[in-house]
């Protein structure tokens, strides 16, 4: 996550932002409003939501193993390293 989301969740060492940070991943993991349009190829790596009066992004990026580039093979674990941004909208 970005510093600006971070800074919405507050404290991560107290129960609220515990409590915050569960409530974010929970929004990107129960995301299912994939349409042809925002999701051409299939894939569900990337969505739009609302939470804690922000809009908020998410997306999934496919490299690697040593993270220095694409995967080879995004679908293959053995040889993909999946890192999850979520961001502000306003800061794209």
């Amino acid at each position: 996550m970005t510093d600006a989301v971070a800074q919405l969740l507050g404290d991560r060492s107290t129960p609220a932002g515990v409590d915050r940070l569960r409530r974010l991943f929970e929004a990107v993991r129960d995301f299912d409003r994939f349409t042809a349009d925002n999701d051409p190829y299939g894939e569900h790596d990337f969505g739009r939501f609302e939470l804690f009066g922000e809009a908020l992004y998410w997306k999934i990026d496919y490299y690697d193993r040593a993270c220095g580039g694409a995967s080879p093979d995004a679908t293959n674990p053995d040889v993909t390293c999946r890192i999850l941004t979520i961001m502000r909208v306003r800061d794209y």
